[in-house]
């Protein structure tokens, strides 16, 4: 048994680790292997937007939200995440009715082959529920951890300034 800071007691059973955890407001208990990256645990539990791409946490495209910071889920284990609440790009909205920041970057044509923007939804996401209205100084730092080799980041940027306004209630176009 190991302890988590404030978080609970971790136990092992048959040398699998039972960890409890909120996804998406559904609260969830898994048995994870020790060593294993929660990307890995996400995948496998059927949470496929967060993406394997450089597997050393340079690229962000398995970027998620950890109690409402972004963090990358190839560089976290599983057990990490015991008592903690994570969004993942699953819990963000459907297609019939996308969250505001993700019809943002449906309308500035910042969403391209698609590999990178749960990534950068998310960051999106974190930095708007902490600043309501960034300026693109603040969006670009943002965004900073996510790589797209498709634009220029441009678009993105202009997403998330449009979803800060949709957000706020303001008119956007």
């Amino acid at each position: 048994m190991a302890k988590t800071k404030g978080r609970g007691v971790l136990k092992t059973v048959e040398g699998r680790i039972s960890i409890r955890l909120d996804i998406n407001g559904k609260d969830q208990a898994w048995k994870v292997e020790p060593g294993e990256y929660l990307l890995d645990a996400l995948r496998r539990e059927g949470y496929k937007g967060a993406k394997r791409g450089c597997d050393n946490g340079d690229c962000g495209t398995c970027t998620i939200l950890v109690d409402g910071k972004p963090a990358l889920a190839c560089m976290m284990f599983a057990a990490q995440a015991h008592g903690r609440r994570l969004t993942t790009i699953e819990g963000l909205g459907t297609t019939d009715r996308p969250h505001p920041i993700q019809q943002a970057f449906v309308e500035t044509g910042a969403v391209q082959c698609g590999f990178c923007i749960p990534g950068m939804v998310l960051a999106t996401k974190a930095l708007l529920d902490e600043d309501p209205d960034p300026d693109e100084k603040a969006v670009r730092r943002a965004l900073d951890g996510n790589l797209c080799r498709c634009t220029g980041y441009v678009k993105q940027v202009e997403a998330a300034l449009l979803a800060a306004k949709k957000l706020q209630g303001g008119k956007a176009s």
